[in-house]
């Protein structure tokens, strides 16, 4: 007994073109291995996919191919869109990253130190590596001041559990501001190692902080130390009770507008208008809990 093939989907393509209808047709065809060489046509990877999109018309495929490069059509009206091969895996290239692990090494050790970026030339006032100037303002404290570094580089240890202090503050504050230093990282490469890092913890305004940071600012030329017979007298400090204010006043226009709505309603002005802050301030469920606590009889 014989059994019939079922038809392809070419022949069904090719049936439907002869009985003048013309049907969307999708194709997915490999190129061959070996593509001709063509001037205009840049040669395509082995192993890459055609997606076929026409309508209308019989593939034609086999040696006598209309497109002659080894590629079905579906008919006059069909394009190709182009499906590139899975992407070659990355390389891993050891030399490579050596010498890029090199190269920011050596960056990294030829970059300007602090000794080099904040030093200060003191007849023209300007920085030897960028040539900027200093504000005329900051002239007189470069002249008499010190950098922090500049005083803890006479001290022992660096003046790790010193007590340093700004002159700034001292102006600015009435209350305590100062350093309290925990730890020093000297730069030894500079001629009097007196640059470097300093951490400790900051007591500003008579409040200390509980973590340890690193102390900014300290090419500033206004540092002072606090002599350690003075440490407890400059420390002693007894915080004045801050002054909650409820009341305000309000804008201008907006008074004016209250109180000619209240001689509109025909209110008699006791008092003048302000804003309470605690009803201002308070949340929705602060307001509610007030609310619903009754008053005791």
């Amino acid at each position: 007994m014989l059994f019939r093939e079922a038809p392809s989907s070419q022949h069904r393509q090719v049936r439907t073109a002869a009985r003048g209808r013309s049907t969307p047709s999708l194709c997915v065809q490999q190129q061959q291995q070996q593509p001709e060489s063509t001037h205009h046509r840049r040669p395509e990877p082995r192993g890459t996919l055609r997606l076929c999109l026409g309508t209308g018309g019989a593939t034609s495929a086999g040696p006598g191919m209309a497109s002659g490069r080894g590629v079905a059509r579906c008919g006059p009206r069909c394009g190709f869109v182009r499906l590139p091969a899975m992407a070659r895996k990355k390389l891993h290239r050891p030399i490579a990253a050596m010498a890029k692990k090199i190269r920011e090494y050596q960056a990294l050790k030829e970059r300007p130190r602090d000794s080099q970026r904040f030093a200060v030339d003191y007849e023209t006032m300007r920085r030897p590596l960028t040539q900027k100037r200093l504000p005329v303002r900051a002239w007189e404290d470069v002249r008499n001041e010190k950098r922090l570094f500049a005083l803890l580089c006479r001290l022992p240890r660096f003046g790790v559990g010193r007590i340093v202090t700004r002159k700034s503050w001292l102006w600015a504050h009435d209350e305590p501001c100062y350093w309290v230093i925990t730890k020093v990282k000297a730069d030894y490469m500079a001629e009097n190692m007196d640059y470097g890092r300093a951490w400790g913890y900051l007591t500003f305004k008579g409040k200390t902080e509980e973590e340890v940071r690193e102390i900014d600012k300290a090419m500033y030329h206004d540092w002072r130390v606090v002599p350690k017979h003075e440490e407890e007298a400059f420390k002693k400090f007894t915080p004045v009770p801050e002054e909650t204010v409820r009341f305000l006043p309000y804008p201008p226009l907006l008074r004016a507008m209250i109180l000619a709505q209240w001689q509109k309603e025909g209110k008699r002005i006791m008092k003048e208008p302000v804003i309470d802050l605690e009803k201002v301030m308070a949340s929705p469920q602060e307001r509610a809990k007030k609310k619903g606590t009754g008053t005791p009889v």
